[in-house]
């Protein structure tokens, strides 16, 4: 469905003048800022353990065909790396990066003024800041997978306008 809104072009791959309509894959279209703003048409979700876009989609809008929707959305273009992983990929992942996962990643101190939620990251030496908190490689993985988890969702009774929009926009001329 996605790619079905992208205009047609002529191209020729070889360049022996037998031109051939292929789809326009580099036809980009963003949601507007406007759009991104209005927290009102959004709900916030947490993806849990196996979910896919397309699983998501389904449960939300009862269409798989509109994960793109979703992915869109999160302004997601690296399915598999702004995605976070399941259980087993984590583990891989962790594995085929670290040589060990529970070394000291960086370390960071507690803000002490205005937001003092916010951790300041100051590197891998903690020279200086001898109250410094230290993360492990496996604590900063995980914690940038929990960052993936949490997308927004749109709400269902503004996906039929959204995919209009879409439509309507990707087939415009530049």
């Amino acid at each position: 469905m996605y790619f079905s809104a992208f205009p047609i072009i002529q191209y020729d791959s070889v360049g022996n003048e037998n031109y051939k309509g292929v789809t326009d894959l580099l036809k980009r279209v963003a949601v507007r800022a406007k759009v991104k703003a209005n927290t009102l048409i959004y709900n916030s979700y947490d993806i849990k353990e196996g979910e896919t876009p397309e699983t998501l989609a389904h449960k939300f809008y009862g269409d798989s065909g509109l994960h793109w929707v979703i992915l869109l959305v999160n302004n997601i273009t690296d399915r598999y790396h702004q995605w976070p992983m399941n259980y087993i990929q984590f583990l891989t992942y962790l594995n085929d990066k670290y040589t060990n996962v529970n070394t000291t990643h960086h370390y960071y101190i507690e803000q002490t003024s205005g937001n003092t939620d916010i951790r300041i990251n100051i590197g891998s030496d903690n020279t200086g800041h001898a109250g410094a908190t230290a993360v492990t490689n496996y604590e900063y993985e995980e914690d940038r997978q929990d960052q993936l988890r949490q997308i927004r969702v749109l709400a269902p009774a503004y996906v039929p306008g959204f995919v209009a929009e879409f439509k309507k926009l990707v087939r415009e001329e530049n």
